[in-house]
């Protein structure tokens, strides 16, 4: 689990003025600022912790702050609602949703089931609470391939909701019982392999950090198998995963497969390294809501609270809790 705890080392796109005071009005609401990785570069830079929705999620459970104010998108103010009831979570724009979340809801997912008798429900932790509650097992893209080992063979499988996530998982393990959910995130799969190519052809040396989660994935394990680009090279990795390879590496330069709000905490990560974005137009629209007027407004306002129906939330807490208990839950996406 990467979570970045956060210096005051704010842009230069923010005035000190706005910074101070977003950092005054979180005493005084005794609240903690979460942003997600993919969130505007002075939200992350204002934020006390900076990470994956899952790792931030389980922050906010542990957190001794009365209200936790999560910059990212409505499925991941649920989930840190999910995982700590007791407490009030505010979204700073509860119209930033998730293309990935909305591909499947709950009606879907139990008309599903009725198809598959018996099977067992892997859910990605990038969906609703509404989803989860209907969940055996929750996953995230570092822990997918083990949560689905996990189950025994002769059992089925339905994967959702993401159809790049889960055709990793299927070629890792090979499971032909294995039903995958038809859904992307729009910015994600946008990412394709045409473009990775000519990127790769641009920069021969470099190394290529690429999220499950990219309609580029299986373009960038044929080009290691190949040998186009040293396996070696080619890592699949959640966004968690990507600032422990990039503290750890020693490659001049990266190629990134995902948002690109990741590009920043990879730069303080390591920043001695060039990354570039394999499509620097990746940027999700819903991610870039949470701007610092929103920000403010939340924490003046305490606009917009998150609610989660209790039971509904049990049900869901105990779908991220069975993933808890079977191994470490890594980066959430």
């Amino acid at each position: 689990m990467t979570v970045v705890d956060v210096a005051p080392s704010r842009t230069d796109r923010v005035d000190a003025d706005w910074f101070a005071e977003v950092k005054a009005l979180a005493r005084a609401r005794d609240a903690v600022v979460l942003a997600h990785n993919y969130q505007l570069p002075e939200i992350q830079d204002v934020a006390d912790h900076t990470g994956d929705s899952l790792a931030l999620s389980r922050l906010a459970a542990d957190s001794s702050a009365s209200t936790i104010i999560f910059c990212g998108v409505h499925f991941m103010a649920e989930t840190a609602k999910i995982l700590a009831p007791d407490k009030t979570v505010l979204i700073p724009d509860a119209r930033a949703g998730c293309s990935l979340a909305d591909s499947i809801t709950a009606d879907q997912l139990r008309a599903w089931k009725a198809e598959h008798r018996g099977a067992i429900v892997v859910s990605y932790v990038n969906t609703t609470a509404a989803v989860k509650a209907e969940t055996d097992v929750c996953c995230t893209s570092s822990n997918a391939v083990e949560v689905v080992a996990s189950i025994p063979a002769d059992r089925e499988v339905l994967f959702l909701p993401d159809q790049f996530l889960g055709a990793h998982v299927r070629r890792i393990l090979g499971r032909e019982n294995m039903h995958v959910w038809a859904g992307e995130c729009h910015v994600h799969a946008g990412i394709n392999g045409a473009e990775l190519t000519a990127q790769v052809d641009a920069h021969p040396d470099a190394e290529l950090y690429v999220h499950p989660e990219c309609g580029c994935a299986t373009s960038a394990l044929y080009l290691a198998g190949s040998g186009a680009v040293p396996a070696e090279r080619v890592r699949i990795l959640s966004t968690g995963g990507m600032i422990d390879a990039a503290r750890a590496s020693t490659a001049s330069s990266v190629l990134v497969a995902t948002e690109v709000g990741m590009l920043h905490q990879l730069r303080r990560a390591a920043p001695e390294i060039d990354f570039r974005a394999v499509n620097d137009r990746a940027s999700c629209r819903y991610m870039k809501m949470i701007t610092p007027a929103a920000l403010l407004r939340s924490l003046r306002d305490g606009t917009d609270e998150v609610h989660v129906d209790p039971d509904l939330a049990a049900r869901a807490r105990a779908a991220v809790q069975r993933m808890i208990a079977i191994g470490r839950p890594g980066g959430g996406e």
